[in-house]
Order: C-alpha cells, then structure tokens, then sequence
C-alpha cells in the first residue's frame, strides 16, 4: 500500500502528500474501498457523489480494479453537468461516467444530471430531491486551477448557499481549463452555463476525499491552505471540514512551506 510522506491538519482539514499521482490515486482508492466496505456492513444502501475532471481518473481507475465493493447496494451522483449538451457529447460529464464508471460496475442506480433538459430549473429541483432523499456517505472531488469546487466558480460560490443544485455562469478561468485539458477544443465551444451541486450540499457528505494533483493546480492549493477560508477560493472552505482529507502529490503542493 503506497503511503503518503507527509501528513498534516489545516484548521480541520487534514492533507496527505505523495511521491506520485499514481501513489495517490491508488492510496486513495484503498481508503475509499475500506470506507464503503465497512459502511454497507452496518447499513444497506449507501450513497456516493463523484467528480468528473483529469484528477479522478487514475482514482477511478483504481477503485474499481481493486474490487471489493458490491456496487449493487451504492446509489452513484456527479456533481455537475454542462448547461444544454446531450449525454453523447464527449465533453458531457454523464459521458465521462459512463465511460469510466458506469458500464464497470453495476451500481443500484446513477443518478445523472440531464444537461439538455427542457427546463432546467424543474432539473434543479428533480435532482435536488434525488439528492436530499438519502444521506450523501462520500463525496470524491477535485479542486480547480481558479479554486472551484464542482462549478461553484468564485463569483457565484455562496457557503450559505439555499440551494442544493443551481445553474451557475462559468468564468473565464474555468472554461479556459476545460480547453486546456482537452475537453473542447477553443474557448468559444466551452458552454457558459452549468448545472452544479452547491457547496453546503458537498458539506453534507459524511466523508469528503479531494484528489488535487499536478504542478498546475500548486498555486490555488497554496492559496486555498495559506489564505483565508472564502469564496476568493471557494476550495478553503474544505478547512472547516472535519471528515474532509486533501490528496496532493509533490507536484501540486510544491509552494507549501
């Protein structure tokens, strides 16, 4: 089992830092497979919420190769969606769980957000509902290069937010991530709405685990354990998270001192 070679607590937030990615990934995997393991030997059902982006793969990847895991009783979320694009797009992020989760693993339900809907507040508030109808056990994130937590932007991230899930205007910074890891190719394609599940909702979760590897994303991590805890980097708030971990590998926390 890869171990991580530093361990220490920001505020209530304890962070793990490894040699490697690939360190991380699997350690992280290994956690959350004991964590569920353990959880459906005291309870039926449980209910997860999973992040889409570069930073999940080798996680995901991990977690199902290892196995373990009866998948049958786990109710799966992601936590947001592009505004108006269908599940076939290749930049959908129902798109990427299918691909990389969903047609592994047999889960007893993925509950997805429609991108395309109708009407997207009524799509608000069906997975709202869906959401709030269990507890949320676990909850795997990243944290972007402006600092967001799903797409909950600076600009309209709200730690007191009343909603669970909202449509959220894109800055500049986050869409021009998205291009630049390959998802759309120029910055004109890269949609400027988004459905997001809102930060109190990810607070909610029993278990928080924020995989935040690669030299790109060293100077929000600086700013987001070394700064204030506020919307300026709506990440902090992981600081006032008790059962939150961040995983970093030396790339990513090379500006801590």
């Amino acid at each position: 089992m890869p171990a991580a070679t530093k361990f220490f607590l920001v505020n209530q937030l304890m962070v793990q830092i490894y040699n490697s990615e690939v360190e991380m990934a699997q350690d992280v995997a290994e956690i959350a497979q004991k964590y569920l393991q353990h959880l459906l030997q005291q309870q039926n059902s449980a209910a997860v919420l999973l992040a889409t982006g570069n930073s999940q793969l080798k996680f995901l990847d991990a977690l199902i190769a290892l196995g373990g895991i009866d998948w049958s009783k786990i109710t799966l979320f992601h936590l947001d969606e592009y505004l108006g694009i269908t599940a076939e797009h290749c930049a959908s992020f129902r798109h990427y769980m299918q691909e990389r989760v969903h047609k592994r693993i047999k889960p007893k339900q993925f509950h997805y957000i429609e991108g395309d809907a109708l009407q997207p507040l009524v799509e608000c508030d069906r997975y709202t509902k869906l959401l709030q109808a269990q507890p949320i056990d676990l909850c795997c994130l990243g944290v972007g290069e402006n600092g967001h937590l799903a797409f909950n932007d600076p600009a309209v991230a709200n730690f007191q937010d009343p909603y669970s899930v909202k449509l959220a205007k894109l800055d500049t910074a986050n869409r021009q991530q998205q291009v630049n890891t390959g998802q759309f190719p120029n910055l004109e394609t890269v949609p400027q709405y988004a459905f997001t599940v809102t930060i109190p909702m990810i607070c909610s979760a029993r278990k928080i685990l924020c995989l935040a590897p690669e030299k790109r994303k060293a100077n929000i991590i600086k700013q987001m354990l070394q700064q204030s805890i506020s919307t300026n980097c709506p990440a902090s708030i992981l600081r006032q998270q008790a059962q939150a971990t961040l995983f970093l590998d030396v790339d990513s926390a090379n500006l801590l001192h």
